[in-house]
């Protein structure tokens, strides 16, 4: 089998980027905490960026999560998949791009019922073309 310069270039690129990205934590944490202690829940319920409280909290894919109340944290216990935002919670703008960045908890946004992060207020009025290539 021939190696082509494109498969070369495949391969070298993976070589490099596997270990950054195992290295990784499963989720995006700020002194322990997932999404700096925002509640996951409240951005599909409430459609707000809402602080959650250590009176509500739990631990998840080695992180601990803040909810606003008790109902967003049951929520959140019967279904973490549907809640947890993507990437591991890094911004997704970033990752996308392939780098690990971290998130601004106001800076979100719900495409297809799923929570995206990004590090800016900026990357939430992405147009539509521009987020299905990014998120693709």
């Amino acid at each position: 089998m021939q190696l082509t310069r494109r498969t070369a270039l495949v391969l070298l690129t993976a070589t490099i980027a596997t270990p950054v990205f195992a290295a990784m934590p499963a989720q995006y944490t700020k002194g322990g905490l997932a999404i700096a202690g925002y509640d996951p829940v409240a951005y599909f319920t409430e459609s707000d960026a809402r602080k959650g409280s250590a009176d509500h909290s739990l631990s998840w894919n080695g992180a601990t999560w803040r909810f606003a109340s008790a109902k967003n944290k049951k929520l959140f216990e019967a279904d973490p998949e549907k809640y947890a935002p993507q990437y591991g919670g890094y911004c997704a703008y970033a990752m996308a791009n392939g780098d690990l960045v971290s998130i601004n908890p106001k800076a979100w946004d719900i495409y297809n019922g799923k929570l995206y992060l990004n590090y800016s207020l900026s990357l939430i009025h992405i147009s539509e073309p521009t987020r299905q290539a990014e998120i693709s």
